[in-house]
């Protein structure tokens, strides 16, 4: 950690005379902020990582019927790697904002808003475990090399990667006193889960995009698109539901334990962290977990698993709000018409 680094970065940034946030800035005093962590990965361990995302990926064809390649990349980072990586889709999914002048917080010093961006952007990089990441796929562009799905590289970035940040999972093992290698293999079933989704609904990622810029848009407008941010919310809902689903199905190990551990773990922290967790909508995507698996666990304890993947066939297949509290109307109006 450094700390002077970040400080320096702000007042460079408060000295730059355009633009609301500086996202060199934001890059910079998060880096000094959170400690890089250890990313020298053994051969050993780098073939270890290698081999779950294969059983990952063939686990999850299994379950979902659903065939489906890796992305180009697994990507090993550090919690450096891991803001570099993700700066730039932040910078992009609020460009609406930063073009009318408005940034994060309107009327507000620039310092400030690279500030609050810096302290969000430090806090995730501090907890973020693995990501497959379909608004920065969608975008086609970043850098980096790429890698075919058996290896895992070490830093860099791909625009089709798959993300493991190491410190982070080793930490978090350590703090649920969980074997290592197991919670690595689960994040890991995870990750591909999301995979297995994006693949079979190819509009999925364009869809979730439209309904982000179209909500940024509005509030860079001074009003608040409730349509957008609700589809954007249902959706994610589905999406983080049918991974929970399918990772009930296709994780090859007792898994019991560890969700316990992990559901608590969503929702614990001290009264800093909380509030943090849930100005960045920790606490929503905590709701989408557990209320998506709820969805589908009751439709594929109707109908079996099969039927859950229809929800990926079309957008209008998604379920609606009401749908997801009672999965038997979204049966009746998609499996059942």
């Amino acid at each position: 950690m450094d700390i002077a680094r970040s400080m320096r970065a702000l007042a460079d940034a408060a000295d730059a005379p355009n633009g609301v946030v500086d996202w060199d800035a934001v890059a910079e005093a998060a880096k000094g902020a959170v400690d890089p962590g250890d990313v020298r990965v053994e051969p050993a361990e780098r073939e270890a990582i290698a081999a779950d995302v294969r059983a990952a990926r063939d686990g999850l064809r299994a379950a979902s019927g659903v065939s489906f390649d890796l992305p180009d990349s697994v990507e090993v980072q550090s919690r450096h790697h891991w803001i570099d990586a993700n700066v730039a889709t932040f910078e992009r999914v609020l460009r609406p904002l930063e073009r009318r002048g408005g940034g994060v917080f309107p009327g507000v010093a620039r310092s400030v808003n690279t500030g609050t961006m810096a302290v969000a952007v430090a806090f995730l990089a501090r907890n973020v475990l693995g990501q497959y990441d379909p608004l920065l796929l969608a975008d086609g562009a970043g850098p980096g090399a790429a890698g075919g799905p058996n290896a895992a590289r070490s830093g860099g970035h791909s625009d089709h990667g798959l993300y493991f940040v190491r410190p982070n999972i080793r930490r978090v093992a350590a703090e649920l006193d969980v074997d290592y290698p197991r919670f690595r293999r689960w994040i890991a079933f995870h990750e591909v889960a999301h995979a297995a989704e994006f693949a079979a609904a190819p509009w999925l990622s364009t869809y979730l995009e439209e309904r982000m810029e179209e909500g940024v848009e509005a509030l860079s407008e001074g009003s608040l698109s409730r349509e957008s941010f609700a589809e954007l919310n249902t959706a994610m809902t589905a999406v983080e539901g049918y991974a929970e689903l399918l990772m009930d199905h296709a994780f090859d190990g007792e898994y019991e334990e560890l969700r316990v551990k992990l559901d608590e773990r969503r929702g614990g922290g001290d009264p800093l962290t909380r509030l943090l967790k849930r100005a960045l909508g920790f606490e929503m995507k905590r709701e989408q977990y557990e209320r998506g698996a709820a969805f589908f666990e009751a439709v594929a304890d109707e109908t079996g698993v099969a039927t859950t993947t229809l929800v990926w066939d079309a957008p209008e297949n998604l379920p609606t709000e009401a749908e997801l509290d009672d999965p038997g109307l979204w049966l009746d109006r998609v499996a059942r018409a």
